[in-house]
């Protein structure tokens, strides 16, 4: 039998910012002491997620107060069902999610009120660690 993978619960609080598909990516959140972030565009947005902390009050458009859980990885590509084990739980105790993947591991962003019965949801499958720090 295998190990059951690892849940990293991450400090700090991060938020969702939605900018016009024509902006350029905002220079304010790409500093070197940057922790987290993450830049996405569609044909019908620029998705900015990164810490609350960094946003300009100038920014309207953002959701703020998310947590990220971030799988233990590498995770190889030919994996499959992983981030459905891990949003399948969380939906059935209706806590909402916002997912990342990057090349190495998946991100599930949930509110910080939801954290709790996030990790409860998961632990069944998942060995949750608090992290200190990034």
């Amino acid at each position: 039998m295998s190990a059951r993978r690892v849940i990293h619960v991450r400090a700090g609080r991060l938020a969702v910012c939605r900018f016009s598909p024509d902006e350029p990516p905002p220079a304010w959140v790409l500093h070197r002491e940057a922790r987290f972030w993450s830049i996405t565009r569609t044909p019908g947005e620029l998705s900015v997620v990164c810490a609350e902390d960094d946003l300009p009050p100038s920014v309207t458009a953002r959701e703020g107060g998310w947590r990220a859980l971030e799988l233990h990885g590498p995770i190889p590509f030919e994996i499959t069902g992983l981030l459905a084990s891990i949003v399948t739980p969380l939906a059935e105790a209706r806590v909402p999610v916002f997912a990342l993947s990057t090349f190495d591991t998946d991100w599930v962003l949930v509110k910080e009120r939801d954290l709790e019965r996030a990790a409860v949801a998961l632990s069944g499958s998942f060995e949750i660690v608090e992290s200190v720090g990034s």
